[in-house]
């Protein structure tokens, strides 16, 4: 290396860093969103207390099930799709790191050696027949040598493929996040499902066993002659029609054990949930703000990060235009003789800056400048459909609680009538002022306003899971990795 070549070599350093503090494309703004300063149908709404109850992440806590607790705890660690997902995070985190690599100049080593020959010949003249003389050489060639490269980020193309990857690394976080809690939700859902159905097999399974009492005395009633042989038929047929109901519930209730069974990974053979009493609290939900429902939700967060991304990727695009600088550096030995290789005569050095620049591309780099542009307008689109549809569903599921909540309170009425109407009518049928028809009608309607109070009940849980989902469950936007200082 020459002494002009070190005096120089500073001097193109200092000015590439200077230059590399320029970054082409523009820099992110969160695009305009329509976000309105409250709920619509908030009005009524009961607020929990505590009012962080959410935001200790482990949501379905909320209904106190120890059991829900566990399976819970179960799929986070044990079902696929969730491990799919993850792998397809760590992906996403692996691409980071190879983006942040090329801010570093690349190290290269190689040895070999190389054999070949040459041969010439030459023709005689003065004779009929055509004389050649021949010869040849061989030689061998040793080489060792190292190699560096690096390029300069002078205007800007590494930092936004670095901070595209970064935004790209922190969606798919949050999708991870997104998944999660929907696995969650539908899991907390089936198991509510699963312990209303357990209250309306037991509510079948009485109501059965009071019907075979009722067809005992009725049937004591016909041999005595009191009733008639068709109230016995009406008693048989109100039975067995009970008891067929009761049987259909077990299909039911066994697809949703076998459905938390996939959730938590394990085949439906291994999964066992063993009937029970006591139903799950239905919880008062804190709700959010409309403002800070766009950082709860995972799926409003990763849609946010995709629009970062494809803002980068403008930068990237914009930065085609202008030339690349790299430095380049190569040295080692190379000589004939493997004896002598390596020695002062046969060393070799290179060191340079290359400047490249496209001159004529035939309007490639303007139609992927064009895509980039294209791309972030649709990002910012779908992101933005993406909070309208949040605010939709935490509207939908608030109205559906609090129209639940007002059928409840009028549903409970009609069941405490239909029990005391039931009382009397079979107290009117012992002392013989009323047909057993109008017994078997009270009944049915009785059993009716049962069966549409538990299934109204496990609406209302159901409901409440999907608020819950909708406001982003125990997720916050903190939970998500941050982007690292950039080189």
């Amino acid at each position: 290396m020459n002494a002009l070549a070190i005096y120089r070599l500073p001097t193109v350093l200092a000015l590439s860093l200077a230059l590399s503090a320029c970054t082409l494309g523009p820099d992110y703004q969160r695009p305009d969103l329509p976000t309105p300063a409250q709920f619509k149908q908030i009005e009524g709404w009961t607020l929990a207390t505590p009012s962080d109850a959410l935001e200790r992440g482990a949501w379905w806590e909320l209904y106190g099930d120890d059991e829900l607790n566990a399976l819970v705890a179960r799929l986070n660690i044990s079902n696929q799709n969730l491990a799919a997902s993850e792998a397809q995070y760590r992906q996403a985190r692996a691409l980071v790191r190879g983006a942040r690599a090329a801010f570093y100049p690349s190290l290269s080593a190689g040895a070999g050696v190389t054999r070949s020959g040459q041969g010439t010949g030459s023709q005689s003249s003065g004779s009929s027949s055509a004389d050649f003389s021949s010869s040849s050489g061989v030689s061998n060639s040793y080489e060792a040598s190292l190699n560096a490269a690096w390029e300069l980020d002078i205007w800007g193309k590494l930092r936004r493929s670095l901070e595209s990857s970064d935004a790209s690394f922190q969606a798919s976080a949050a999708d991870l996040a997104a998944l999660k809690l929907s696995l969650q939700a539908e899991l907390v859902q089936t198991y509510l499902q699963l312990r209303v159905l357990d209250d309306q097999q037991r509510l079948l399974d009485a109501t059965v066993a009071a019907y075979a009492r009722s067809l005992r005395l009725t049937e004591n009633q016909y041999n005595a002659g009191i009733v008639p042989k068709s109230d016995v038929s009406q008693a048989l047929t109100q039975l067995k029609s009970t008891q067929a109901q009761a049987i259909d519930l077990t299909w039911q209730r066994a697809q949703l054990e076998h459905a938390i069974a996939v959730l938590v990974g394990v085949p439906p053979s291994e999964l066992s949930i063993a009937s029970r009493e006591l139903l799950p609290t239905l919880p008062q939900i804190p709700v959010a703000l409309p403002s800070q429902l766009l950082e709860r939700r995972p799926d409003v967060a990763a849609a946010e990060r995709r629009v970062i991304a494809a803002n980068a990727e403008i930068g990237v695009a914009e930065a085609a235009w202008y030339p690349d600088l790299s430095i380049s550096a190569s040295g080692g030995y190379r000589g004939s003789s493997f004896a002598d290789w390596v020695n002062l005569p046969n060393r070799f050095w290179s060191l340079g800056p290359q400047l490249a620049l496209t001159l004529f591309d035939g309007g490639a780099r303007t139609a992927e400048l064009e895509r980039s542009e294209a791309f972030y307008d649709q990002t910012v689109a779908q992101y933005r459909q993406a909070v309208l549809d949040s605010f939709r569903e935490v509207e939908d599921y608030l109205v559906q609680l609090r129209v639940l909540e007002q059928e409840a309170v009028v549903q409970q009425d009609a069941l405490e009538a239909a029990r005391e109407s039931l009382r009397l009518i079979q107290n009117q049928y012992q002392a013989g002022t009323v047909d057993f028809n109008s017994v078997v009608n009270v009944q049915a309607t009785a059993l009716s306003n049962e069966r549409t109070n538990l299934t109204l009940l496990g609406s209302r849980l159901t409901a409440s899971v999907q608020l819950i989902a909708a406001l982003g469950g125990g997720w916050q936007a903190a939970d998500a990795p941050i982007a690292q200082p950039q080189p």
